[in-house]
């Protein structure tokens, strides 16, 4: 039997919890440890059934050592973004985490770093890029194009053919037409109903959805 590789969680926190739960089904994986940059007192702790071994400062050593494998356990997406881009400058791996649970068309095209919760469907002819989070129970239906640092967050339904932009974040339960185009940096509220484009860089809720203001 292959020994599982190392990988270390960057984020200690509810969606790093996710993660460490499908990567613990997967057994693919041995979770080294966790980082922590917002919490500098979680430093030492555990946290499911590894330890918390500090924040960025650590990356040096941990790459010395001969750890190469990472990903991003953290919700927010340009937090998730602007992380991912480190580790890769540092010399690491992103690794996708996919739940044993989740329905993933033979065809589709998942990027590194890539989360799949469980209950997640992701139909034929779909495009996920890096980073991207589908959450608990989303579905993204037949040519979707989902951009890097995308969170779909659980619940979300995308019809066929839709475009998410770079960095957005579809709230939970939201829906989305069809043929829809949702920018770039974008927020869609939870329950949103998405029957028209959305531009990038705008916080849009209701149902139907609208824009209400800038995301700053």
């Amino acid at each position: 039997m292959t020994s599982r590789r190392p990988i270390i969680v960057w984020g200690a926190s509810g969606h790093a919890l996710v993660v460490a739960d499908i990567l613990h089904l997967r057994n693919e994986f041995h979770i080294l440890g966790f980082l922590d940059d917002i919490d500098r007192q979680h430093k030492g702790k555990r946290f499911c059934n590894s330890t918390v071994l500090g924040g960025r400062e650590q990356l040096d050593l941990l790459f010395s050592e001969g750890v190469r494998h990472f990903i991003i356990g953290i919700g927010d997406c340009a937090a998730r973004t602007r992380l991912a881009e480190i580790v890769k400058q540092k010399g690491f791996s992103l690794e996708t985490a996919i739940h044993p649970q989740a329905v993933i068309a033979s065809d589709a095209v998942l990027g590194a770093g890539t989360v799949i919760s469980a209950g997640a469907v992701i139909s034929p002819r779909v495009e996920i890029g890096e980073n991207v989070i589908v959450n608990t129970s989303a579905s993204v239906d037949h040519e979707c194009v989902i951009a890097n640092g995308v969170h779909l967050s659980p619940g979300v339904r995308l019809s066929g053919r839709v475009t998410v932009g770079c960095g957005s974040w579809i709230g939970i339960g939201a829906i989305v037409k069809e043929n829809i185009r949702i920018g770039a940096n974008s927020i869609v509220g939870a329950g949103a109903v998405v029957l028209n484009d959305i531009p990038d860089n705008v916080v849009a809720y209701g149902s139907p959805a609208q824009v209400i203001r800038r995301n700053q």
